[in-house]
């Protein structure tokens, strides 16, 4: 593969200063090249967070990632743990850490007191989310004292301020917006305007889905913040359906049929993914995506070998 604009050899020494999301990519933007990052969420296991930090996570930051972010798990299930493994991975691998963020099962005072602990262990960038109810399914209910619409919240976070905010895009349109794709968009640009420095997008596999969201974003509602692309390589056929049935997401046919034929070898599909996302990756940055967000899956192969794909291999 034809290498994309060469990137920095982010060092990860103990020196390294835990930056804002916001500055990483001002900065990747100046010098031309496509910000990257990558998202884990926590292990259920002692074992699963044992691999993460022996394994994953030192194979991927040897890789040209700017920042990486943690998940909050549905109903705010995981907070103590989404706050400790953002700040083990900033104080032993100086990767500045995103902190997810949700407005479920929380009182504005709960919330307040989340933030407070991330401040007090050097969480600076955080990731807006309304969430997912409890068990991930049903109806979202507006907890008593609490934040509605995750516009609220990210509201709330720039009126706090010393926080880089991120917020979640939908290029396909929330599955939970009735009224369709526009309808969510403009609540996303009402998010924007509330204070939001950047956008990470849900998972999508048609590039044009992605540009027809970010012309809306520019050209009709006159925003100017990174809209950075939500990826997630598929590696097997039947968790990759699953997937974007709970989100709401498509498979394009002639991707979908592949899969098909690919059936249960895993490492097929694997491959598969692998090749699919590099070439979805050169064209979402000849055609001007600022950068592109990995779903890991607490894994680094596929993001390793696309990276590597693309001219962005790992360190020695």
């Amino acid at each position: 593969m034809r290498a994309l604009a060469p990137p920095p050899r982010p060092s990860h020494s103990p020196q390294t200063v835990i930056r804002s999301i916001h500055d990483i990519h001002v900065a990747d933007a100046e010098a031309g090249r496509p910000s990257f990052s990558i998202e884990f969420f926590p292990p259920k296991t002692d074992e699963g967070e044992r691999k993460l930090f022996t394994e994953t996570i030192p194979a991927l930051v040897r890789l040209p990632v700017g920042y990486c972010s943690v998940t909050y798990g549905a109903g705010g299930s995981t907070r103590d743990k989404t706050l400790g493994i953002v700040d083990r991975i900033q104080r032993e691998h100086q990767l500045t850490t995103m902190m997810h963020l949700t407005c479920v099962n929380a009182t504005q005072a709960e919330i307040a007191s989340v933030v407070d602990d991330a401040a007090n262990r050097g969480i600076r960038n955080i990731l807006a989310l309304r969430g997912d109810p409890p068990g991930g399914t049903g109806e979202f209910v507006k907890t008593e004292g609490g934040f509605e619409f995750s516009s609220e919240l990210v509201a709330y976070l720039r009126q706090r301020g010393g926080i880089t905010i991120g917020t979640a895009g939908f290029p396909e349109g929330h599955i939970a917006q009735k009224e369709g794709r526009i309808a969510d968009w403009k609540h996303l640009a009402n998010k924007i305007r509330a204070g939001a420095d950047f956008v990470v997008t849900q998972l999508f596999y048609d590039n044009a889905d992605y540009y027809a969201f970010r012309d809306y974003l520019t050209q009709v509602e006159k925003l100017d913040v990174p809209i950075i692309a939500g990826l997630l390589p598929v590696v097997a056929r039947n968790q990759t359906k699953k997937f974007v049935e709970l989100c709401g997401a498509k498979l394009p046919p002639q991707f979908l049929n592949r899969l098909e034929s690919l059936g249960d070898d895993d490492a097929a599909v694997t491959d598969y993914g692998i090749e699919y996302c590099t070439h979805q990756i050169e064209d979402l940055v000849r055609n001007g995506a600022p950068g592109v967000h990995f779903y890991t899956l607490n894994r680094a192969l596929s993001t390793t070998r696309i990276l590597t794909n693309l001219g962005y291999g790992p360190r020695a």
